[in-house]
């Protein structure tokens, strides 16, 4: 039986390495090792160091694809550059990609429509590889939660969590911020449209714990008057009752 071709990459690989990929390997597996499948640890990395790249090279380690594809500009992180570095080193094949264009824009919907915030950042971030039209309501809400507005709607800023089950606690109303905004748009490296929140949605600011997004989560939801997070591994009792406390006083 034929091994089937697998194609490992994280954040957003730019879109024209993507196509020469699918083109070049039209069978192959994609897989997301941003993605924590709970597969076996390794001590690589040191223990307090931010989840997301300790997935990537776990993942990696386990799953052993035949080819990386690898962000490592200002559209990932210098720890995503360090990663590929170090699998290059371990003989993986790595292939480094920089997305910085931020222009132009693919309109954003789906951080805006009425479906459950879980299900809105999977889609965006399905949407990378697959790129196909996506069954959700295109019931786009005011932006602006007044009191000419009878939905509440809160927001939610930052990168797809590694504890996904944190996205269950907050209403189908959320808007999405920062950095899973710009994958919608297609301008992952568009650190003005990251940093934009609507200052009338009172907004949770997610970070990764020992990201360095953790600088812009902390300080927007200083400005904006937000609840911080940052979250290791999965979240605390404490911080689900942090958030579910601030969308009630909300």
């Amino acid at each position: 039986m034929k091994n089937i071709f697998k194609i490992g990459f994280w954040g957003y690989p730019h879109p024209n390495i993507i196509k020469e990929t699918k083109e070049k390997y039209p069978s192959a597996e994609w897989i997301d090792l941003d993605i924590d499948f709970n597969y076996p640890k390794t001590n690589i990395l040191p223990e307090s160091y931010c989840k997301i790249i300790r997935n990537i090279i776990d993942n990696t380690i386990y799953l052993k694809p035949d080819l990386i594809l690898a962000p490592i500009g200002k559209d990932k992180c210098d720890s995503g550059w360090f990663a590929s570095k170090i699998l290059a080193d371990m003989g993986f094949n790595v292939l480094q990609t920089i997305f910085e264009e931020i222009e132009p824009k693919k309109e954003i919907k789906i951080c805006r429509s009425n479906i459950p915030l879980i299900n809105k950042i999977q889609t965006i971030t399905g949407n990378i590889i697959a790129n196909t039209k996506s069954e959700y309501k295109e019931a786009v809400i005011p932006e602006n939660n007044t009191s000419s507005n009878p939905m509440f709607t809160p927001g939610f800023w930052g990168v797809p969590p590694n504890d996904l089950e944190i996205l269950k606690l907050f209403p189908d109303t959320t808007h999405v911020y920062g950095w899973t905004r710009c994958v919608e748009a297609g301008t992952p490296a568009d650190i003005d449209l990251e940093m934009y929140v609507n200052p009338n949605v009172p907004t949770v600011f997610y970070a990764q714990a020992f990201c360095s997004k953790t600088q812009l989560a902390k300080y927007l939801a200083d400005k904006y008057n937000g609840l911080y997070i940052d979250i290791d591994d999965y979240a605390t009792t404490s911080v689900k009752a942090k958030i579910e406390a601030f969308l009630r006083l909300n």
